[in-house]
């Protein structure tokens, strides 16, 4: 379970993220809903310890993501927003890489990089360098990196963006069967069928504020729209021509 309490990061003069507070439960998908330059990317970095945030707290499972930012990720899967990956490993370095980081080794670290590579129908270029991975690719060895060491929580920012159509099923996949494991997942996403398909809970963020959560359903009825997009352009505030 993540938990956040009145989360506040500045930058200067601006306030990225103002007061944002909200729960994700385990065994539940949570969407983190806006437009460009709301918040959410700012708010998921502070989750993983990236930021460190000017006010509030966090909570990952029992842990103070605040005060032990170490503690916290090691019980935390995390697909950010830029891959970060090391052009010349290959994709099954990288996962024996971040394996050996979270205290994986031996037999049951092949084993483990086996199964996502599989998973994710990575085998072709499992022993390529990733100097010159298409987006997507790239995207799948990060995905890997994030769940090979079976965290309880799982962070995806645009977990699809980039993908073709079967990456995109199968990250879909992973995503509910994360969440039928009992595993908390929060990801963001500007594909609406998505969220509406995935999301057990939206928290719809904009001017670094929330200003909405709930249920698709639920959203939909607040706001009187029969679709999610709708829903969301009246929650955030904005022009239908805003939205992507």
């Amino acid at each position: 379970m993540i938990r956040v309490e009145h989360l506040r990061k500045r930058f200067g003069t601006v306030t990225a993220v103002d007061g944002v507070s909200f729960e994700a439960p385990d065994g539940a998908v949570t969407g983190l809903l806006g437009p460009n330059g709301a918040g959410k990317t700012t708010t998921l970095r502070m989750l993983y310890g990236l930021m460190r945030p000017d006010e509030g707290r966090i909570h990952v499972d029992d842990v103070d993501a605040v005060a032990n930012p170490q503690g916290a990720q090691a019980r935390l899967g995390v697909l950010p927003d830029v891959s970060g990956l090391y052009p010349r490993l290959t994709a099954r370095e990288h996962i024996h890489y971040f394996g050996e980081l979270q205290g994986i080794s031996g037999r049951a670290l092949v084993e483990r990089t086996d199964a996502l590579l599989a998973l994710l129908d990575m085998h072709e270029v499992a022993d390529r360098r990733t100097a010159g991975f298409s987006h997507g690719e790239r995207t799948k060895v990060a995905l890997a990196r994030a769940l090979v060491h079976d965290p309880r929580n799982v962070l995806l920012d645009e977990p699809t963006n980039g993908l073709d159509v079967m990456s995109t099923r199968a990250v879909r996949e992973i995503i509910r069967r994360l969440r039928a494991e009992g595993r908390t997942v929060v990801f963001s996403s500007h594909v609406m069928q998505e969220v509406s398909a995935l999301c057990d809970r939206i928290i719809v963020i904009a001017h670094g504020r929330v200003v909405a959560s709930g249920t698709p359903d639920e959203l939909r009825a607040q706001t009187g729209q029969q679709s999610l997009e709708d829903a969301f352009v009246a929650l955030a505030g904005l022009a239908p021509e805003a939205v992507e």
